[in-house]
Parts: C-alpha cells; structure tokens; sequence
C-alpha cells in the first residue's frame, strides 16, 4: 500500500466509510450464518470469511488512523 496522505478529502472519507460498512456487513452476515447452519464445514467456512473480511476492516480503521 502506498502511503497515507496527511490529509484524506470528504469524498474519499465518505468511500472509506462505505467499504467499512460493506465488510462490517458481511462480517455479521457471515457470522450468523455459521450459527444457523448445521454443517461444521460450512460453519468454519463462515467464519474463515468472517476473518478476512475482520481484516479489511482493521487495515481501513489503520489509514484513517495514520491520516489523523
């Protein structure tokens, strides 16, 4: 990843806080569907999902952090 500017434009913070919210979407997404199904498998699979997308979230939390 290139380098954080020092300042982040409106527009910019507002696609940011769109791509949180679509990964903090599936992050619940994923984990309630590991709870209603009954297959280990495809729970586990969920929830693996569920980590990458926990991921992405805690990098976009650290570019807003390294911009303020």
């Amino acid at each position: 990843m290139k380098k954080v500017p020092d300042i982040i434009s409106t527009k910019d913070l507002s696609y940011i806080e769109d791509m949180f919210n679509w990964h903090f979407c599936l992050c619940k997404k994923c984990e309630t569907y590991s709870s209603l199904t009954e297959d280990e498998t495809i729970s586990e699979y969920f929830l693996e999902i569920k980590k990458r997308h926990e991921k992405i979230c805690q990098k976009l939390i650290k570019i807003l952090e390294e911009a303020c």
